[in-house]
């Protein structure tokens, strides 16, 4: 599932839309941005119902850009359970 890596973020909106390379886009939520051993991730609810969560590394530019990283399988299986965590300690 690549995306355009370098997405705008409005800091007044909490969406930002997932342009795919089959063309597809997907506005999605952004639940949060979390840290595991030193590296940012963030968590993504696509806005059409379903309960998927997509999780990429998150890189701020520090000029109001940043960039969603794709995530090797081992990096994304840490990630989710680091995500899944944080949401069960929320509950």
């Amino acid at each position: 599932m690549t995306k355009d890596l370098e997405e705008e973020l409005d800091e007044d909106e909490e969406y930002i839309t997932l342009e795919f390379n089959d063309g597809t886009a997907v506005d999605c939520f952004i639940i949060g941005i979390f840290d595991l051993e030193d590296k940012e991730y963030i968590a993504l609810a696509p806005d059409d119902g379903t309960d998927d969560v997509y999780i990429y590394g998150y890189q701020d530019n520090n000029d109001e850009t940043f960039e969603l990283l794709d995530l090797d399988e081992e990096e994304f299986n840490a990630a989710v359970a680091e995500f899944d965590k944080i949401m069960e300690d929320q509950e």
